[in-house]
């Protein structure tokens, strides 16, 4: 799928929330490495503070990101927020690996939730990623990921 057709009909409405997911650049697992996924997950308080989001749960993978995202004003965007994300961490990120270029894909997948969608089953399913991935036998050992939920 092309980054245009992700693209196509995105609308970010106030008050709603998505499930997001975008992947490193090539699918490089550069999550393996603690201190650069703890380098990630500390922008995810501050990307909620300057967008005026919340994540509501989240999960960083080696090679891929999900989240639940909550909009809480017209003031934010997707693209705005998923870019901030993705823009700060690079930043932060290619500088201590002493590097330059992407590290994230350019685009980025969204769903819209609706009403009737069972939001603790999300949560558990986003959160069950490193389970399903075989990376740890129970997510308590597992340290990048956070829900309001769980």
């Amino acid at each position: 799928m092309s980054w245009n057709d992700l693209r196509k009909g995105r609308y970010s409405e106030p008050n709603r929330e998505y499930l997001i997911t975008f992947n490193t650049f090539n699918r490089i697992p550069y999550f393996n490495d603690f201190y650069t996924a703890s380098l990630f997950c500390e922008q995810i308080e501050t990307n909620q503070k300057r967008n005026n989001c919340k994540w509501l749960t989240w999960v960083l993978m080696p090679d891929h990101f999900h989240g639940l995202l909550e909009l809480k004003s017209n003031s934010s965007t997707l693209p705005r927020i998923v870019g901030d994300l993705k823009g700060a961490s690079a930043f932060k990120i290619n500088k201590y690996l002493k590097k330059n270029g992407n590290l994230w894909q350019p685009s980025f997948h969204d769903h819209a939730l609706r009403a009737e969608d069972d939001r603790l089953h999300i949560a558990r399913y986003i959160v069950a990623n490193p389970l399903r991935k075989k990376l740890v036998k129970s997510i308590r050992d597992y340290p990048y990921w956070d829900s309001v939920y769980l």
